[in-house]
């Protein structure tokens, strides 16, 4: 049966994150899709089982690898467990590896005041590219056609997605499991990925280097899911 990668962006951005490493795997002869997050959070909390429900909409009824960056690792137990047995290898892409069970909150409790302070009156942020310095964000992602299109899909998230709870089902890590990371921060979740014995690659560069080199992502993912 064939083998389709499912590209999840984190809700904080947009899928044309990973578009290009969706067409790069496309050229090397594997299906891919990249669902669409970015409304997730309309109608309040809780937002993770719409973030399972979009995922499942989009993932095709084949053997399936996910694929997971940023923020949205915390959520790939809960999709996994919404996918069944189709799911056969799971990647996470400079982003978070959730536990192996029990309750996690998407922000950390030291960042929630940067967040409250960004917040509006509605409790409502900024969009994620508005948080940093626009030289931060200039060296993210350089190509400014790149950068107006990742700016423009943004959602502007409520405060309460990043203080949610979410549960993580047990046994959610019982098949091959992998960690793509391309710098500090994730340098901490690289070694907790070393820590449980799955194989670690390492792409030098920004948190959003698969906008920049989806060739070289797209083939790391191909060996770390066992599809090279």
């Amino acid at each position: 049966m064939e083998t389709t990668f499912v590209l999840v962006h984190s809700p904080s951005v947009g899928p044309s994150t990973w578009v290009p490493v969706a067409e790069s795997l496309e050229r090397r002869g594997h299906a891919a899709v990249v669902p669409d997050l970015t409304g997730v959070t309309t109608g309040g909390a809780p937002y993770w089982p719409r973030v399972v429900e979009t995922v499942r909409d989009a993932a095709p009824d084949t053997r399936l690898v996910l694929v997971v960056h940023s923020n949205a690792g915390y959520f790939l137990p809960l999709i996994k467990e919404g996918l069944g047995d189709r799911v056969e290898a799971c990647v996470f892409a400079d982003a978070h590896i959730p536990p192996r069970d029990g309750l996690i909150k998407i922000a950390d409790e030291g960042f929630l005041p940067f967040l409250r302070d960004l917040a509006g009156p509605d409790g409502v942020l900024p969009r994620w590219t508005d948080w940093w310095d626009e030289e931060d964000v200039v060296a993210m992602l350089p190509d400014p056609a790149v950068r107006v299109r990742v700016a423009a899909e943004q959602p502007r998230l409520p405060l309460d997605y990043y203080t949610q709870t979410l549960p993580v089902p047990a046994g959610w890590d019982d098949l091959r499991c992998a960690c793509l990371w391309f710098g500090p921060p994730y340098d901490e979740v690289a070694a907790e990925a070393a820590r449980r014995g799955w194989p670690v690659t390492r792409l030098p560069g920004l948190h959003l280097h698969q906008v920049i080199d989806p060739e070289a992502v797209a083939e790391a993912l191909r060996k770390l899911s066992g599809k090279s």
